[in-house]
């Protein structure tokens, strides 16, 4: 018997991570392009930004795309076209058998191959084939509209042939992880700006950024609090009147 040593998962690189309730959409989407020149202030790399389908979402990364003349490869989540998939196969086989896993992952594997239109139309043609009533295939028709609209968000081959994410797991996790484990608890309530100090916070810590945020921050105080007191904007040096320690130890 030969045991199997689990592969190590690579460990992400520069990943940082915010959040914000009191800034707007669109200054937090002008973050987002911010953090991507500071990786890539040459642009020699592509950039994909994946969305959940959001219509506002979408207009606001391509608007801030076109103000900074940069190219961005907007990607649809995955995840979601395959809800669509298992709604519309719902009303074209029995639920909990296995033509309905075929079905939809044979639609799916498709769609991952970028044919997500050709998805949408055979959808329509199978539901109009048996007959099916305006009510029952309305799941189908929802499906369908969904990839017609959203075919330029859904070039999943592209993607996958440069390596590129196409679910936003890692979005979603950083979002349990940085909000809903600190703020979603329940009974808490906190002010606007106390939630917005919290995950400022957190994100510096999961960010890896903490240690040179506090030293900047310790800076700023001593000129806030010290060095603008004085006219020449430096403060003595701090001497202490006793050379023997302040703290002990107590056992």
């Amino acid at each position: 018997m030969r045991l199997v040593t689990p592969e190590v998962r690579p460990r992400p690189v520069n990943k940082r991570v915010w959040a914000s309730l009191e800034r707007t959409l669109a200054e937090v989407v002008g973050e987002l392009f911010d953090e991507a020149s500071r990786l890539d202030p040459a642009g020699d790399r592509p950039w994909f930004v994946l969305i959940d389908g959001d219509g506002k979402l979408e207009a606001a990364i391509r608007r801030e795309a076109r103000s900074r003349g940069v190219l961005v490869h907007v990607v649809l989540d995955a995840i979601h076209a395959l809800q669509y998939l298992w709604s519309a196969g719902l009303k074209l086989n029995a639920e909990g058998t296995p033509a309905l896993e075929r079905w939809v992952l044979e639609r799916f594997e498709k769609v991952l191959n970028g044919e997500a239109v050709h998805v949408a139309a055979g959808m329509r043609r199978s539901a109009t084939k048996r007959g099916l009533p305006a009510n029952v295939r309305a799941p189908i028709d929802a499906a369908a509209r969904y990839f017609l609209k959203r075919k330029n968000l859904m070039r999943y081959d592209t993607c996958l042939a440069t390596g590129a994410p196409i679910a936003s797991g890692v979005i979603e996790g950083a979002c349990r992880t940085l909000i809903n484990d600190r703020l979603d608890v329940t009974g808490a309530r906190r002010s606007l700006g106390g939630a917005e100090a919290v995950m400022k916070l957190r994100a510096l810590i999961q960010s890896h950024d903490f240690d040179d945020y506090w030293e900047f921050h310790i800076q700023q105080d001593v000129q806030r609090t010290h060095a603008s007191k004085y006219q020449d904007g430096t403060p003595p040096p701090l001497t202490s009147p006793s050379k023997q320690p302040a703290l002990r130890i107590v056992k």
